[in-house]
């Protein structure tokens, strides 16, 4: 037995939506966070909640890309694929590497099976997969034999395979196995023949590459040299959820989300419901009207209210948060992207809500928006977009999408401690300029131009708050027309008046080209700005995090390139705001497949765009 030393693989995991291939990929990346791999994931799934068993259609997948060092996208091209079934081979096989592996169970190949797939011919016997190295395992068999001794249903112990696969590569990849077992039987702890069974199928799959002359070779990937620290494996919703929870803490508050569920948000709520040891309270509403309806009311108590969704949930909630933006309180809509229009590719990925988010409501109704760039970073985000929405009085789009949300990295805890503090600054005396003694609920602090904020029913201070325009200080319902001119304005100035940071840019080698993206584009981008300079290619990058209100030396940073490339997953969304600025020539490369961008293929978009570089 050989064991070589590599510093990255990709594995992809693949078979039918009821295989569990979801709860073998989040394992295995457990293994491997545990380990102090790099890592990056990519779960995939179909639609339906139970696809059509043994089609194209109903494959599920998983793809875990790690590495001794850090590591930004899922992977371009599995290096390993572990297909399950003949449609899983059919979906999959063509995103491999030349001279990839690929391991397959040869019992599951039937001619019903290969019907299915749409295989004119068996691919293990016809010299189709000739550039691959292939692996024929057993898994159905093998797993039935080691679970027969507990007696249950063949149905049952094959719904075990995917444990013994994970067993085969820990093996191969030395993933650490201590507490794989605990786990296991922490999950299924109220079906403990369930446990056993997966428990059984792993020590399989270990003991099956230790024992077979299959498999000549293991590969070890030592662990990254990450910054010290106390890690975790996060997903993006997850980091979202504990964000959350992070921003009620710091700013002292009671957090209320107020949710329907919808894919890919939904985990969000999962997450935040385990949590009610914090002061917190979670509503699953009738609908997603009545989920943000819940949601402000609660701030308009004196709570963080919050607020999770989709875009065709925002569509919903759009009128109110415009009563939001009216009535200036502070709300945090949180929109994990999907694609579109209507219900379209409800779990794969997108970024094409950005126009709605700054555009999608009547009337004038500016809203700060915010985009996380990782699923760790999902956390940092949404800490900052809470601080917005409560320092200034407003609600706050938070632009996730389905890429972050699924997918996880290794997170550096951070010290929540070290949180600068949010300071609502509740009103608690009459404030009015005049003689009256009076509360006026629309006297504005003269540096963010946020209104005063009063819980009800604090003594003294009652006031009148709705959707109506108001006067100017004294918050009166008002008809007046310089009024509505000189509240319009203040809005406007209030969200143009957001202190956010200057955007910064890596660019060592003073290029001429910088490459601008934002929200989950900036992994791929990353790896490919890396592998240009590290072909000698000069070339500049930004990301964005702050979409509105723009930083303050956006226009400065444009102006001082010759060319912007903005790859975005939709059709150049963020690339029509900015060429309104008039700064520098925009180029928009764009991309609706409901899938991330390749590495590989910005590498090659941006060598085209280089003026004279060599392709």
């Amino acid at each position: 037995m050989t064991a070589i030393g590599i510093d990255k693989v990709v594995v992809r995991f693949a078979g039918d939506s009821g295989d569990g291939m979801q709860l073998l990929g989040d394992r295995f990346t457990l293994q491997t966070a545990a380990f102090g791999n790099g890592l990056a994931t990519m779960p995939d799934y179909p639609a339906e909640i139970r696809a059509p068993q043994g089609t194209v259609h109903g494959v599920s997948s998983f793809q875990v890309h790690f590495a001794d060092s850090d590591v930004h996208t899922p992977g371009d091209a599995p290096d390993v694929l572990v297909a399950f079934n003949p449609a899983a081979l059919k979906a999959n096989v063509g995103d491999l590497r030349a001279g990839g592996v690929v391991i397959c169970d040869p019992d599951e190949f039937t001619k019903r099976n290969l019907a299915k797939a749409h295989y004119q011919s068996d691919p293990l016997e016809d010299g189709s997969l000739g550039h691959l190295t292939v692996h024929r395992v057993a898994m159905g068999t093998i797993t039935l034999g080691a679970v027969a001794p507990l007696g249950v249903g063949r149905k049952d112990a094959l719904r075990s395979r995917n444990m013994f696969a994970l067993g085969l590569l820990s093996w191969m990849y030395g993933r650490p196995t201590a507490g794989v077992e605990q786990a296991l039987r922490a999950k299924f702890a109220k079906k403990p023949t369930v446990a056993e069974a997966n428990v059984l199928a792993f020590r399989a799959g270990w003991n099956y590459g230790e024992t077979t002359e299959l498999f000549a070779t293991t590969y070890r990937v030592p662990p990254a040299a990450l910054p010290a620290g106390e890690y975790r494996q996060v997903s993006g919703n997850a980091a979202l959820a504990l964000g959350i929870l992070a921003a009620g803490w710091v700013a002292k508050m009671k957090v209320v989300l107020g949710t329907y569920p919808i894919t890919p948000a939904s985990d969000i709520l999962h997450e935040l419901a385990r949590h009610k040891n914090f002061d917190l309270l979670t509503i699953q509403a009738e609908d997603e009207i009545a989920a943000i309806g819940a949601a402000l009311g609660a701030s308009f108590g004196g709570a963080l209210g919050v607020t999770t969704t989709s875009g065709p949930g925002i569509a919903l909630k759009s009128e109110t948060i415009a009563l939001a933006v009216m009535t200036e309180l502070p709300l945090l809509v949180v929109d994990v992207q999907r694609g579109g229009p209507s219900t379209g590719l409800p779990t794969k990925t997108e970024q094409a809500d950005l126009l709605q988010a700054r555009f999608g409501r009547h009337g004038e109704s500016p809203v700060p928006i915010v985009a996380p760039r990782s699923p760790s970073d999902c956390f940092d985000a949404t800490v900052e977009a809470a601080r917005i929405a409560v320092t200034y009085r407003t609600p706050v789009l938070l632009l996730s999408d389905g890429a972050l949300a699924n997918g996880s990295e290794p997170w550096l805890l951070p010290n929540v401690a070290a949180l600068a503090p949010i300071d609502p600054g509740f009103a608690t005396e009459p404030n009015a300029t005049d003689d009256s003694g009076d509360y006026w609920p629309y006297l504005r602090d003269r540096e963010t131009l946020a209104r005063s904020w009063a819980i009800p029913g604090t003594v003294g201070l009652q006031h009148r708050i709705g959707g109506l325009e108001k006067a100017d200080r004294t918050g009166a319902i008002s008809y007046d027309p310089q009024n509505h001119e000189v509240m319009v304005r203040t809005r406007q100035a209030k969200i143009d008046g957001i202190a956010v940071p200057d955007l910064e840019v890596d660019d060592p080698d003073l290029s001429r080209l910088l490459v601008l993206g934002w929200g989950s584009t900036y992994g791929p981008i990353r790896a490919a700005v890396r592998r240009l300079r590290s072909q000698g290619h000069a070339v500049a990058q930004a990301h964005l995090r702050h979409l509105c209100p723009f930083p303050a030396n956006l226009d400065a940073v444009l102006s001082s390139y010759d060319r912007v490339v903005v790859p975005e997953m939709n059709l150049g969304q963020l690339a029509l705001l900015l060429r309104a600025r008039g700064m520098t020539e925009i180029v928009s490369h764009t991309k609706v497949t409901g899938q991330p961008f390749k590495a590989d293929e910005l590498q090659t978009v941006l060598i085209d765009l280089m003026e004279g570089a060599p392709a």
